[in-house]
């Protein structure tokens, strides 16, 4: 798959007089699907930030598609490629299973559920 890292700058904020005062540059593009991807894993404060410059890109550049990836998504492709974490992240343990509903063996038997 074809992809750039930080490749474009958008302009999401401005002055009275239309010149650019805040700028949001994505982690990525992915061209064949005409879609910029930002990753967060940081802090819920850095996550909230993120969010905020990903609502303005879609205010201000409404034909500019922009996924977050966010730390659960990142741990779950994790879990589905059967990738490792990285050794150095300060990150909770990858999830054991795909994230969903529950699976007819982690309930239990027929009986333990029919008393449920």
């Amino acid at each position: 798959m074809e992809w750039e890292y930080e490749p474009r700058e958008f302009a999401i904020r401005f002055d009275e007089e239309g010149t650019p005062t805040q700028f949001f540059r994505p982690d990525f593009y992915l061209p064949g699907d005409d879609l910029y991807i930002e990753i967060t894993t940081m802090s819920q404060k850095l996550v909230t930030k993120k969010n905020r410059k990903v609502r303005l890109l879609r205010e201000v550049h409404p034909e500019i598609e922009c996924k977050v990836f966010y730390q659960r998504d990142y741990l779950s492709l994790l879990v589905k490629y059967g990738l490792e974490e990285p050794p150095d992240q300060d990150l909770p343990a990858a999830p054991a299973r795909m994230p969903g509903p529950p699976r007819v063996e982690d309930l239990g038997d027929e009986d333990t559920l029919a008393a449920g």
